[in-house]
């Protein structure tokens, strides 16, 4: 069913509750992640040293990195090199071809890799079609582009939509 697609398979308020050692003892190898309101706030260059401690602390339990983003090239690149992060930039999400592009940098196969976002349209539709592991975190901020706020209404009526 096309709900199916969209849903998550975990959520979580944030990226700091994520349990990174379970999803590494579960076999999750390669995390592609999100940038906007995922990990800093929309249109914000920098992330905060808690994230950037986040992220050291994913990639000393083994996960490998990748983050996968809509945004421009320029935007991507700076935050990612500040972290050695791998990237890929004006994704088109939920396109596949942007989450193969992820496995592929990381060396990893869908049934051993996470996608870890804040909105279902992009990020968990992208993820389910190609079988990963998907996890929805809170929106950092409510400040966001004019076009993703219509949609988070959208969002509220699949992920509380009974089945």
């Amino acid at each position: 069913m096309i709900l199916d697609l969209l849903r998550p398979k975990q959520i979580y308020n944030s990226i700091f509750d994520i349990p990174l050692e379970r999803l590494y003892r579960d076999g999750i190898r390669g995390v592609i992640i999100d940038l906007d309101n995922t990990l800093t706030e929309w249109n914000n260059p920098e992330l905060s040293r808690q994230t950037v401690e986040w992220l050291r602390r994913a990639e000393r339990i083994g996960l490998r990195l990748c983050f996968v983003s809509n945004n421009s090239d320029e935007r991507v690149r700076k935050i990612a090199e500040t972290v050695r992060v791998p990237f890929v930039a004006r994704a088109r999400k939920p396109r596949r071809r942007s989450f193969l592009r992820a496995m592929e940098l990381m060396q990893t196969r869908s049934e051993e890799t996470t996608v870890i976002g804040d909105q279902v349209f992009t990020d968990m539709l992208g993820g389910n079609r190609l079988g990963l592991l998907t996890i929805l975190v809170t929106p950092i901020s409510k400040h966001e582009f004019i076009g993703t706020r219509f949609v988070r209404l959208l969002e509220r009526l699949i992920l509380y939509e009974r089945s």
